[in-house]
């Protein structure tokens, strides 16, 4: 299919808007910078003509959640919610908390209560003191906790809409926009099949767009393809227009993705404790390919380790901590060396594609 092209981004949100009138889902995958945020606002505008129809996550709808930190008495910090937003207007007798909390307990460990009438939320975590569990209130949560509550949040509106509730009965499209910044790889994988599962007993219309390779890959391989649009959006940075072309049947697989992503790590030296987590996870859906039942038939053998158990303990061990997908722990040096060379060592033996990784290539650590 030959690429379609766009003066401006309102005739791009637009031409999504027909393409919607007979496909149930608009995937869009843009490098950052392209102007994915700016469409997703351009979609939202052109609903605006009869009253708006867009029920949207993006960097604006963060923006309706705003801290006070209690400067001055550092006791009572809460998140504050915009009440003038149409996204809060009709949350009043559906105990929307009762919704969010299944949600939040997959990504989280934390507790919330909203307070309606004034607008906004306190959050408490459980900490355990000797042979003692209190609960501490009024915490501040992290950059990464907050994002994932608020997604959660607008994981429990969109089923109001999805469910037809009369107070978001004017909703007929829901845009996302890179919901997952915050997750490391495994719970991309975790949030893309969730919102799946969501979409796929939806009758309303949806738009996705994202940066991420591995979210938009198992997007499309969890909805139905012969309902699903999927384009790559570029910009000429010259002439100001944009284009879309289809990513093929196959446009990213997981392993792929995730292993670009580990090379970049390795290359640029920032490997955190969870990569060990990506890695086993790599080595065991290898193995499993290759009809072998253990993840070490993929570790290659090292003269000084020749039958790889060195690094099959070490990478049973180091993907079983109990590490933070918020506040990434940054490997031990010693740690760093074990998994440069359990990935060069599995790049050497299985033959991908040295383009992939860039002018390094894929076997070199």
């Amino acid at each position: 299919m030959r690429p379609k092209h766009f003066p401006n981004l309102k005739k791009l949100a637009q031409h999504i808007r027909d393409v919607l009138g007979d496909k149930k889902c608009y995937l869009v995958f843009a490098h950052n910078g392209t102007g994915k945020t700016r469409l997703s606002s351009a979609f939202k505008d052109l609903g605006k003509k009869t009253g708006a129809d867009t029920l949207y996550y993006n960097a604006f709808t963060e923006d309706l959640f705003t801290w006070n930190n209690d400067l001055d008495g550092d006791a009572e910090r809460r998140l504050e919610l915009n009440k003038n937003s149409r996204f809060f207007s009709g949350l009043e007798g559906f105990a929307i908390e009762t919704r969010i909390r299944p949600l939040l307990d997959i990504y989280a460990d934390f507790g919330f209560s909203i307070f309606y009438d004034e607008g906004y939320i306190t959050f408490s975590r459980e900490v355990i003191k000797g042979n003692i569990t209190e609960t501490e209130e009024n915490i501040k949560i992290s950059r990464g906790e907050e994002s994932i509550f608020i997604w959660c949040f607008f994981l429990a509106v969109a089923q109001l809409a999805m469910d037809g509730e009369d107070a978001y009965s004017w909703v007929k499209y829901i845009y996302i926009d890179d919901p997952i910044s915050s997750l490391d790889d495994n719970n991309v994988v975790a949030v893309a099949c969730h919102l799946a599962r969501l979409l796929k007993d939806s009758e309303l219309k949806t738009v996705i767009s994202t940066h991420h390779t591995l979210f938009f890959n198992v997007m499309y391989n969890e909805l139905r393809k012969d309902s699903t649009v999927k384009r790559f959006l570029s910009k000429n940075n010259e002439t100001g227009k944009y284009a879309t072309r289809d990513t093929g049947d196959t446009p990213f697989f997981h392993h792929v993705a995730l292993l670009q992503q580990l090379k970049q790590a390795v290359d640029t030296g920032k490997l955190y404790t969870y990569h060990f987590n990506v890695l086993r996870n790599i080595l065991e859906k290898t193995a499993t390919f290759h009809g072998f039942g253990n993840f070490s038939a993929c570790i290659k053998q090292d003269p000084a380790d020749l039958d790889g158990a060195i690094h099959m303990r070490m990478t049973n061990l180091l993907s079983h901590g109990g590490y933070s997908i918020f506040e990434p722990l940054e490997m031990v040096e010693d740690n760093k060396q074990i998994f440069r060379e359990i990935l060069s060592g599995f790049l050497e033996i299985h033959n991908f594609n040295t383009e992939l990784f860039g002018e390094s290539g894929g076997g070199q650590s």
